[in-house]
């Protein structure tokens, strides 16, 4: 058995999982410190379906954390961007597009220096020792305890990366995290950066929350191995988490998408996951969400890892209601909802007032809500279809059908039909389906770098591609028989010489528990 668990800002879902059977799952409202809202959630499904500690053989965790920190600016560490690449990029410095809110709440302190290379991997200048080890003492004199090194196309050439951490870990000791551009983003050197740059900021954050996320499913006597989700609807083990917290960004919705298709059984399809705060849009595409293909803002800054395709409306289940208008949201009561929506005895208006005086959930005291106008509570929730159906169709890539798929708590708000689509699928546990994406979610391993593909050997290039992604994800854990390619790309780059193409390959299989790390 295993336990997944997904961390929403409403609501904390758990499911209890025997391979692909939900035995019990629960909702419990998420705590201002999330972990013992966790905790309470763990001993939700102890008491549905009793089990013992030694049971449980995996617990899969999607959190909200650490885009939690980044969004509000808190508990950020004192970062420095250093880039490889003069005597270029000198006109954009690091953090030349960062709020000043973010710059000031890691005390940033941006350096350039010497190195990086062309695309085709011809050095642009070489490293300068001296000159890294000045720009680490400074560092160390600023108190800066987290560092982000990109390089120019470290993507297609890492070395310099690498031989400068070793330069700067010297000057600054052991207890300096150092983040790395060429592990954590893709093609494109600022949007790189930035992701460098916060999954450094985040990196002492990490370690906190690992070992409180740790201690919180230890204190229920279980001993399994813990994994948190990451935004392409893979896992991560503890250390890969406590070196790349950002990979853990958006993976709320995409465990949401992953556990729509495990409980439909669609593997292509739109999904629609009405939480708390938001309803989020998105495709899935043989089972995984699609990604976006352009750049992502994450608050405020240009960022290119990996992320779903998702378009997000500010409609939830704690969406506050304009009386006049009949609109819902964007403002959310959120996690207050059982204190603060009329059926809860509240004083605010709130969609889930509105889907139990409609007769779609019974929550709360019914009674509470006889009073709304039933053209009122009519009106909210064609609005609400209409620009819930609108969102599906701008996310959708041809003319043609596709099946729906409705997940989420606040589905209730939706309608059984959809004006251009048809019927809306409720899969059975539609409720608790991002906890259960989690619980089923794979490891996997991604390759995207640009090669200059000689004359004949474009094969024998994407063999050897295909083959480092499916090494990646085995030694991220997942059992070797299980491996396939799920998504890759080959897109050539007629404006660089040498037959540049940038490929793509994704590998994913199953987790191996017998050596899960």
């Amino acid at each position: 058995m295993h336990i997944g668990i997904d961390v929403g800002g409403t609501n904390t879902d758990a499911v209890l999982m025997d391979g692909t059977t939900t035995l019990a799952g629960v909702k419990h409202s998420t705590t201002p410190d999330v972990t013992s809202g966790i905790v309470q959630a763990i001993e939700d499904l102890r008491a549905g379906h009793p089990f013992e500690g030694a049971d449980i053989d995996a617990v899969m965790i999607g959190t909200t954390h650490f885009i939690n920190a980044l969004v509000q600016a808190q508990r950020l560490a004192p970062t420095a961007a250093l880039r490889l690449g003069l005597p270029a990029t000198r006109a954009l410095p690091p953090l030349v597009d960062w709020p000043e809110n973010l710059t000031a709440a890691i005390e940033a302190r941006s350096y350039l220096a010497h190195g990086g290379y062309e695309f085709d991997g011809r050095p642009i200048s070489p490293l300068d020792p001296a000159e890294l080890r000045a720009h680490a003492a400074d560092m160390k004199a600023n108190g800066i305890r987290s560092v982000a090194i990109s390089s120019v196309f470290s993507p297609v050439n890492h070395d310099l990366e690498v031989q400068a951490a070793e330069i700067v870990g010297d000057v600054l000791g052991p207890d300096v995290a150092i983040s790395l551009s060429h592990e954590i983003g893709r093609i494109g050197l600022l949007e790189r950066e930035n992701a460098t740059i916060i999954n450094a900021a985040l990196r002492e954050l990490a370690a906190e929350i690992v070992d409180g996320l740790t201690a919180a499913v230890r204190k229920q006597g279980i001993a399994a191995p813990i994994f948190l989700s990451q935004n392409d609807g893979t896992l991560m083990d503890e250390d890969f988490v406590r070196r790349y917290p950002v990979a853990t960004f958006a993976s709320g919705p995409t465990n949401s998408m992953r556990g729509a298709a495990a409980t439909s059984g669609l593997e292509t399809c739109a999904v629609i996951d009405v939480g708390g705060t938001t309803a989020d849009v998105g495709l899935l595409i043989n089972g995984f969400p699609r990604e976006t293909a352009n750049e992502v803002k994450v608050a405020g800054i240009r960022t290119n890892f990996r992320m779903p395709d998702v378009l997000s409306l500010g409609i939830g289940g704690g969406s506050i209601i304009d009386p006049d208008t009949g609109e819902a949201g964007p403002e959310s009561v959120g996690y207050r909802l059982t204190t603060e929506a009329l059926v809860f005895g509240g004083s605010t208006l709130t969609a889930t007032d509105i889907a139990v005086a409609a007769g779609r959930a019974v929550v709360g005291d019914p009674a509470k809500v006889a009073h709304l106008d039933p053209e009122l509570v009519q009106r909210v929730l064609d609005r609400i279809a209409e620009r819930v159906s609108e969102a599906v169709d701008r996310m959708r890539t041809s003319p043609e059908p596709i099946p729906v798929v409705a997940v989420g708590g606040g589905s209730i708000l939706l309608p059984d039909e959809l004006t251009l689509f048809g019927a809306v699928h409720r899969p059975e546990n539609y409720s608790v389906a991002n906890a259960i994406g989690a619980s089923i979610a794979q490891v996997g391993g991604e390759i995207d770098k640009v090669y200059a593909i000689e004359p004949g050997k474009r094969d024998q290039t994407i063999a050897a591609v295909r083959a480092e992604a499916v090494d990646k994800a085995v030694a991220a854990g997942a059992r070797p028989a299980s491996v396939a390619i799920v998504d890759f790309d080959e897109v050539p780059i007629p404006y660089l010489p040498g037959n540049a193409t940038r490929i793509r390959a994704k590998a994913v299989g199953d987790l191996d528990m017998g050596g899960a790390r």
